[in-house]
């Protein structure tokens, strides 16, 4: 039985200038045990698919179901096999921390669960913070007992909407150190983030979502293998008029795919006859971002 099933999901929201699509018929499976990747740019509904994955947000037709419980018809079943960690800081100023997650846990009708709550405290760097109030945390330290609260009951799916963004990097190597253990013990995870070099470290499989469809669907390493394979990263002070079709700059970083030997020299054949200076020539594999961005642009993966 798959952990986590969404089938032909849609979710419609009326509008003075008409309907807004924000899913339109998304199905995929998440098996138990996986580490899923959900990505997609802003506003692609990975946020509005997660609501109603959570009971937050009724779709409009279509179905979900977690460890085979309806979220709807079975919501409480449901709720108790989920652990979510929200996008959003939200905390209760009145309460330490030890205290929010005793309450967390009272939600779920547990009780005198100590040693587990202090294998989190430790597990997640938060062991000398235990009895700091909320209010007095760093927004790091916030995000970590979010993920604490979300673990709390021991759910079986967990799911991590955008849990690094804006931390620091100790934090980030702190969360996926432990969510890679649970991972490794049985616990499902779905990840969405826009972090593309975590997603293709830590995910098995990926769906990409873009305008409220599921656009690719496979294992990260069929994804990677399916794009051009090689990628030439450069600096240069020189505009790229050539290439500005295949190119992706950041500031003076310059980086142009292409599937084949041949096509590395037509490359580098077109910067020397334009006259463009190149520094800190690198040729390597593509990556996921590169895969994500061709897809984003039109160039669609097989759906399973």
């Amino acid at each position: 039985m798959p952990a986590v099933v969404f089938d032909e999901v849609a979710k419609i929201y009326p509008g003075a200038r008409g309907d807004v699509r924000a899913l339109d018929g998304v199905s995929f499976a998440i098996e138990e045990g996986e580490f899923f990747g959900l990505l997609g740019p802003n506003g692609a509904g990975k946020t509005t698919l997660i609501s109603v994955l959570a009971g937050l947000a009724r779709a409009t037709r279509g179905r979900v179901t977690v460890m085979g419980h309806d979220v709807v018809a079975d919501y409480a079943a449901a709720r108790r096999a989920l652990g979510i960690v929200p996008q959003e800081l939200v905390f209760d100023p009145f309460f330490n921390v030890r205290e929010c997650l005793r309450i967390q846990s009272g939600y779920f009708g547990i009780r005198r669960n100590d040693a587990w709550i202090d294998e989190l405290l430790a597990g997640l760097g938060l062991a000398d913070k235990a009895d700091v109030n909320m209010r007095q945390l760093s927004g790091g330290m916030k995000r970590r007992v979010l993920v604490a609260q979300a673990l709390v009951h021991k759910p079986p799916v967990i799911v991590l909407d955008e849990p690094t963004a804006g931390v620091d990097v100790e934090l980030r190597q702190t969360l996926w150190g432990f969510i890679a253990g649970l991972n490794k013990q049985g616990n499902t995870v779905l990840l969405t983030t826009h972090y593309l070099e975590e997603a293709e470290a830590l995910c098995g499989r990926i769906a990409m979502l873009k305008q409220g469809r599921v656009v690719a669907l496979d294992r990260t390493a069929n994804l990677l293998a399916g794009t051009a394979s090689t990628m030439l990263r450069f600096k240069t002070d020189d505009a790229l008029p050539a290439l500005a079709a295949q190119a992706r700059v950041t500031g003076r970083v310059a980086q142009v795919t292409a599937h084949d030997a041949a096509e590395v020299e037509a490359i580098l054949g077109q910067l020397r006859a334009a006259g463009v200076r190149i520094e800190d020539l690198e040729i390597g594999r593509a990556d996921l971002e590169d895969v994500f961005l061709q897809i984003m642009h039109g160039v669609a993966a097989e759906v399973p």
